[in-house]
């Protein structure tokens, strides 16, 4: 990632920046946090996890989670959840140039993941914000279903966004995507004290309109 000078840190203008502030506590994730992931997608998820291992990164073998996604998981030093998520599934790897100086080849913040009991309210605040649907993934068996939204003119390449091959086009967008886990047998999320270690929100900044939008707890 590179410095942005203002306090946030990224990997280009397209994509999300973070920006972090130091708590007195430690950060004790749960299931049922709003926040539950960040995901850096790579063309090359095996060498990602081999390159994390060398610097001293805890990170398991990537496995391909159902139809949904080929992909790995670890923590940031204060014990956040950062998932690794290939362009594509296993075995199906995109044969295109890759950066070998960089994670995976070349990393992209693409997704943020938060969690929500009432998915309706998370979709029409998206709409309302002009964002478009882009994939609706279910897991029965895992009682959720994941929803993702994001701005763009980009077109997925089937018109069911219930298909599986719009999933790893999701993973190789050059832009952040909002993913939702739509949690079944969860009608609220709990909230936890804002003075406490943990997500605190994210702003949407509209350039063009010079407008900004700021969300921090409310879906």
């Amino acid at each position: 990632m590179q410095d942005f000078g203002d306090g946030t840190v990224g990997y280009g203008v397209l994509e999300a920046r973070l920006e972090f502030t130091q708590a007195s506590e430690s950060y004790r994730p749960t299931a049922h946090d709003l926040y539950w992931k960040i995901a850096l997608a790579v063309p090359n998820i095996e060498f990602a996890c081999r390159q994390l291992l060398e610097r001293g990164v805890a990170i398991g073998e990537p496995q391909q989670f159902k139809n949904i996604a080929y992909l790995a998981h670890f923590e940031d030093p204060e014990g956040f959840t950062i998932e690794l998520i290939d362009h594509a599934f296993k075995g199906e790897r995109l044969k295109i140039p890759v950066d070998e100086t960089a994670l995976g080849g070349g990393t992209r913040l693409n997704l943020l993941t938060l969690r929500t009991g009432t998915i309706e309210n998370a979709r029409r605040i998206c709409i309302e914000w002009g964002m478009v649907p882009l994939s609706i993934q279910p897991v029965e068996d895992h009682n959720f279903t994941l929803y993702f939204f994001g701005f763009t003119n980009d077109v997925p390449p089937n018109s069911n966004l219930q298909a599986i091959e719009n999933r790893p086009w999701l993973y190789q967008r050059p832009f952040t995507v909002l993913e939702f886990q739509f949690l079944h047998d969860k009608p609220t999320i709990e909230i936890g004290d804002l003075n406490c270690a943990g997500y605190s929100g994210f702003t949407i900044s509209d350039e063009a309109h010079i407008t900004e939008v700021s969300c921090d707890n409310n879906l």
